[in-house]
């Protein structure tokens, strides 16, 4: 009789964790933005321990400064790439809108930790500043040079891959109708939508400005070590390696403002931004429609970066066509970028 032999859980299990790192691997290089991302944080992993190294060795706050802002870029890039993955989950019953909005909560944490660091950095310098310390500036020309060009390849790959995005497409559309004693009358509910898979990855995302900022920010930091260095070994001023350090705390903050201003908005469910000129002359073009008396109760709100829906309710006539009003309101508002639209028709009574 042969002996049974058992299964090894911890072989299973490491060939299941081997199966999931190439799944991502797969899925970071099927992508230009991802694959662009992962490169770049390599990369800047690399030099910040460089940059960590260097600033230790010259005592130099400016270097290490800057090294941390490095690292937590390092962070915000790793919340990118992983956002840039998460977003391309297929939707399913608990998510039906998908994972889209990882992109929003990536960039909000994100945005927290740096204007943490930036206070951080603000606070060591100003004590600097009250005792400048010795600096050994002849050391740090070479490194600041250095990550001034990493950060300049940075800038270049992602101001030249920000506007790529790919995906297919599809859309559908129902309607339903029913009475409501409660109101009188009778009502028409119908919603169509449409959206492109593509919309949901795009290189104008909220992660990939946010690490543009990221990059143009650590770029002046650099250039501000530069500078400093240079006023140090010309005019002895030791007092500049502090300043600098304050000039790029001030540039981590400014970087993630905007960024933290748009993610709030965006969970605040507040109505798009770029919306709010276009609107309401959406609302007369449809007011304009044979057969609609008003429209009541607009919702329009942001998915994820550049994808908007929307929800709103119009009075019509029972002798209305629901079909020519529904599919034209959707038309009207698809024109300026509303990606998903919930249409309530509410006969008035005669």
């Amino acid at each position: 009789m042969l002996p049974l032999t058992r299964k090894d859980p911890s072989r299973s299990l490491g060939s299941r964790i081997k199966e999931k790192v190439y799944g991502w691997v797969r899925l970071i290089f099927s992508d230009r933005n991802s694959r662009n991302l992962f490169l770049f944080l390599l990369l800047n992993f690399s030099f910040a321990f460089v940059e960590l190294a260097y600033g230790i060795w010259t005592n130099s706050l400016g270097l290490i400064s800057d090294s941390f802002h490095m690292f937590f870029d390092c962070t915000g890039l790793l919340a990118g790439l992983a956002a840039s993955v998460i977003t391309r989950w297929r939707a399913n019953e608990k998510y039906s809108y998908g994972y889209v909005r990882a992109e929003v909560l990536a960039g909000f944490v994100n945005g927290l930790f740096l204007l943490f660091i930036a206070f951080f950095i603000m606070s060591e310098a100003v004590e600097r500043a009250i005792e400048p310390p010795e600096v050994k500036h002849e050391r740090l020309f070479i490194v600041s040079v250095l990550g001034l060009f990493v950060n300049l390849v940075g800038i270049y790959v992602f101001q030249h891959g920000h506007g790529h995005s790919h995906g297919g497409g599809g859309g559908h559309g129902h309607s339903h109708s029913g009475s409501s004693s409660n109101h009188g009358h009778s009502h028409d509910h119908s919603h169509t939508h449409s959206h492109d898979s593509g919309d949901f990855n795009s290189g104008n995302s909220q992660i990939m400005k946010g690490v543009f900022l990221h990059i143009l920010a650590d770029t002046l930091g650099s250039v501000g070590v530069i500078v400093s260095a240079v006023l140090m070994q010309m005019f002895g001023w030791m007092i500049a390696d502090p300043i600098c350090s304050m000039f790029i705390a001030i540039l981590i903050a400014l970087s993630v403002l905007a960024l933290i201003k748009e993610s709030v908005m965006i969970l605040m469910q507040r109505q798009p931004a770029a919306l709010d000129h276009v609107l309401p002359q959406c609302y007369q073009k449809v007011m304009q429609l044979a057969g609609v008396y008003s429209v009541q109760e607009p919702h329009f709100w942001t998915l994820c970066s550049d994808v908007y829906v929307g929800a709103l309710k119009l009075e019509v006539s029972k002798a209305a066509d629901p079909k020519y009003i529904v599919s034209h309101t959707h038309m009207i508002f698809a024109a300026v970028g509303v990606k998903q639209l919930y249409v309530q028709l509410d006969y008035a009574p005669m």
